[in-house]
């Protein structure tokens, strides 16, 4: 436990320039608060005292703006930067060397039980206000970028602007340069839509060509019938 904060606090310095002694980050870093009281409401929850971790959780919430579920797994070295507003959910799971900045939401998407909320891999960065929403993964080495809205797996090694989320880079290339895309879901659905249309007009020219076919045999048997 004692490595851990000391490495929680290690990680303030390693990536906040301003950080200027430990007795400062100690004793002024909301971020650094939030995730010492996380971990001692993660230990009540792991054994079933789910009222005292919530309380423990509640009042970080309030001392820090930065709410965490008891719930969520949080792993080694995570810094948030200003924190405020910063949402994360009960089956959330993140890595190691994690950067978070502020009004960020690692969410779910609805009611639905079991795993909802999205599992962040290491040494990932995520921009302020963005909201990465479900149960999916985020690749190690990937950044988010500010106010961006994830609701789809992210691979490896990737950045991700946009909303909906879209990759723009991935192992170093360019989005334009890559087979392979975050589905669109607008453009999913816009696709799926043309589908349809396509196949009512198949139809409609089916059912054309049929009725023309009968009149035509209508009035060739009037034809004989006269």
């Amino acid at each position: 436990m004692l490595t851990n904060l000391k490495s929680d606090v290690r990680a303030v310095f390693d990536n906040d320039p301003a950080a200027r002694g430990w007795f400062e980050v100690i004793f002024t870093y909301s971020g650094l608060h939030a995730i010492w009281a996380h971990r001692l409401a993660h230990w009540f929850y792991n054994r079933q005292f789910f009222t005292v971790a919530r309380v423990v959780s509640q009042m970080s919430r309030f001392m820090t703006g930065i709410e965490i579920h008891p719930g969520a797994t949080i792993g080694k070295r995570l810094f948030i930067d200003h924190g405020m507003g910063v949402v994360i959910g009960e089956t959330c799971e993140i890595g190691d060397d994690v950067v978070i900045y502020q009004g960020v939401t690692l969410g779910g998407t609805g009611k639905e039980k079991g795993k909802r909320h999205p599992t962040i891999g290491n040494n990932v960065v995520v921009g302020s206000g963005a909201k990465i929403l479900g149960s999916f993964s985020v690749g190690s080495n990937s950044n988010i970028g500010s106010n961006s809205v994830v609701l789809r797996e992210v691979p490896a090694n990737s950045t991700v602007v946009g909303i909906p989320g879209k990759i723009v880079i991935q192992d170093g290339k360019r989005a334009d340069r890559l087979s392979h895309q975050m589905p669109d879901p607008v453009a999913s659905r816009l696709a799926e839509l043309q589908a349809e249309i396509d196949r009512l007009k198949q139809e409609l020219e089916q059912q054309q060509r049929q009725l023309d076919h009968r009149m035509m045999s209508t009035r060739e048997h009037n034809r004989h019938s006269c």
